[in-house]
């Protein structure tokens, strides 16, 4: 029988990416559960499917719900039972998470106790994985990498809420026997993110030649820094950690008896932003206009480098499939193709 998959926030930029891997790579049907708030883009969805055939679309259904609300009974019924669930929707921007704490517990406290009562009801449940997120760990000093089950550091309500949520899931499997893994991942990017992230918004300063503020320490010296790595690399962790659950479900036996496994997907190599914003330059094919500026005062909440440890991945036998560098190219090249995933001014005078 076809396995089924249900991801939460599958029209968010991760989530689109991770349906377009497992369609890519498996013959498993998939359903998206998402409200379609500012991150959520429907326009990702069909974008990517515009080369399927018929047989493919059919594969993939859309379902509208705002899991701050509990999923009940005719809702239950209308999914069905799943073999896997991949709970990706969050609120994540940090900024908006300072400026209005509580609406970050409920999209991601709140709603992931409402998707673990849901999986809780699949009887063929074989994995819920949860995503979250380096910030956890709050900043990394230089020449540290935090690992899978390091102390949490959260240093803004963003990042508070998905160690709440990450501790849900870790009482989940123990106290109700859930299969259960969580991931770690960090500084994603790839084709139709968000335009205001860092890489889509160099890509539309650079080109249309406006000056590109970069993260530093308080001196303007040292350009904050971060381990990124492509979507569609998070999606192939993904699904490795989903087709290994069995022989990984074991990795954690020696610590303590911990249960809930704990994997970091993140790249292998470490750029500071003032390099990355260099390496879009170069793909752009234009000069970079940059300045430095003190994170702290423009960004209160957020960490100049946090840090991720790949060992265990790795020692797995799994790693991104292309370099950081190579990706980036893809991607600002796919993206000026493809502008109107960027910000653009409007046009002006525009007759028709």
């Amino acid at each position: 029988m076809t396995k089924r998959v249900l991801i939460t926030g599958g029209a968010g930029f991760i989530g689109h990416h991770t349906i377009l891997h497992i369609i890519k790579n498996t013959d498993w049907e998939i359903v998206s559960l998402d409200r379609l708030d500012y991150s959520g883009n429907l326009n990702r969805i069909s974008d990517m499917m515009m080369n399927f055939d018929a047989k493919t679309k059919k594969r993939i259904r859309i379902v509208h719900h705002d899991l701050k609300a509990e999923i009940n009974e005719m809702l239950q019924s209308d999914l069905g039972n799943f073999d896997y669930i991949v709970h990706m929707a969050a609120s994540s921007h940090v900024d908006r998470s300072i400026t209005d704490p509580l609406t970050f517990v409920y999209d991601n406290v709140v709603a992931t106790c409402n998707i673990l009562n849901f999986a809780k009801k699949n009887k063929n449940l074989e994995l819920f994985v949860y995503f979250s997120t380096d910030e956890i760990f709050g900043p990394a000093p230089k020449g540290v990498f935090y690992k899978e089950r390091d102390r949490y550091n959260s240093t803004n309500p963003y990042s508070a809420t998905k160690a709440g949520g990450e501790e849900l899931a870790v009482a989940y499997e123990n106290t109700f026997k859930m299969p259960i893994f969580i991931t770690h991942t960090m500084n994603v990017f790839g084709e139709r993110q968000h335009p205001e992230k860092f890489i889509p918004m160099c890509v539309q300063k650079i080109r249309d030649g406006e000056k590109v503020e970069i993260h530093s320490d308080s001196t303007k010296k040292i350009p904050g820094s971060r381990h990124y790595i492509h979507a569609g690399d998070v999606a192939d962790g993904c699904l490795f950690l989903i087709k290994n659950k069995k022989k990984l479900m074991q990795i954690d036996k020696d610590f303590g008896g911990a249960k809930c496994p704990k994997f970091n997907l993140c790249g292998p190599v470490e750029l500071d932003n003032l390099r990355l914003a260099n390496l879009v330059a170069e793909s752009v094919n234009k000069k970079l206009k940059y300045e430095m500026v003190d994170f702290h005062k423009s960004r209160p909440g957020h960490d100049l480098r946090y840090s991720l440890s790949g060992k265990l991945m790795k020692s797995l036998g799994w790693k991104p499939m292309v370099s950081v560098e190579n990706r980036i190219d893809e991607v600002v090249k796919w993206t000026l193709k493809n502008n109107r995933w960027l910000k653009n001014k409007l046009i002006k005078n525009l007759k028709i």
